[in-house]
């Protein structure tokens, strides 16, 4: 068998297993912040998504889901990705610092009754830390989306926030355990609303 054939193999059955196991730990976690999303969507409040890398992309997919449509026609709904105002985001990097880059945009974009949405992989990037803060500071509900063990993230959670922690330790994994994880949230999201 061939390097190529047994990292297929390998990566295949990795991620099989760990969306086997974030099957048994994740059902209560995720079905919660579908409805607090749609519960938020209902009072007319909004979703603001933030994260890096791969996580930025999680995000602009998770709003696009939202303000175009998941599967089932029905009307938009008011979500936000924060990582896509390439001007809002160089202006705030550049005047203040990248650990800024989010937190100003919620303090600037929400209000109680919002949720944040906040994707680390790690549980540790400090911009989402920070625009966690300022939800906290603005009573909006937190939903982390983070794995490993949830990082710092997980412990700066209050009573009302929730976090959906991936358990898995390699970032792909992580990743792949996310994005199924949030079409799994549209799906419930929709269901809830419009059926």
């Amino acid at each position: 068998m061939s390097i190529a054939q047994n990292l297929f193999k390998e990566n295949f059955t990795q991620s099989i297993e760990a969306k086997q196991k974030a099957l048994t730990v994740l059902e209560a976690p995720v079905i919660s912040a579908a409805a607090k999303i749609a519960e938020a969507f209902k009072a007319g409040n909004k979703l603001l998504i933030c994260g890096n890398g791969g996580s930025a992309a999680d995000s602009q997919h998770f709003a696009a889901e939202f303000t175009g449509r998941y599967e089932m026609e029905r009307p938009p709904l008011p979500a936000i990705a924060l990582t896509t105002d390439t001007s809002a985001l160089t202006a705030i990097g550049n005047d203040y610092s990248f650990e800024v880059i989010f937190s100003k945009q919620v303090e600037a974009l929400g209000k109680e009754g919002d949720i944040l949405f906040a994707i680390s992989t790690s549980g540790n990037s400090g911009n989402v830390m920070k625009a966690i803060e300022i939800a906290q500071k603005k009573n909006m509900i937190t939903i982390a989306m983070t794995g490993k063990d949830g990082g710092k993230i997980g412990k700066m959670l209050g009573s009302t926030d929730i976090n959906i922690c991936a358990p898995a330790n390699r970032t792909a994994r992580i990743q792949e355990i996310h994005l199924l994880v949030l079409h799994t949230i549209c799906d419930i999201v929709d269901h809830i609303l419009f059926k």
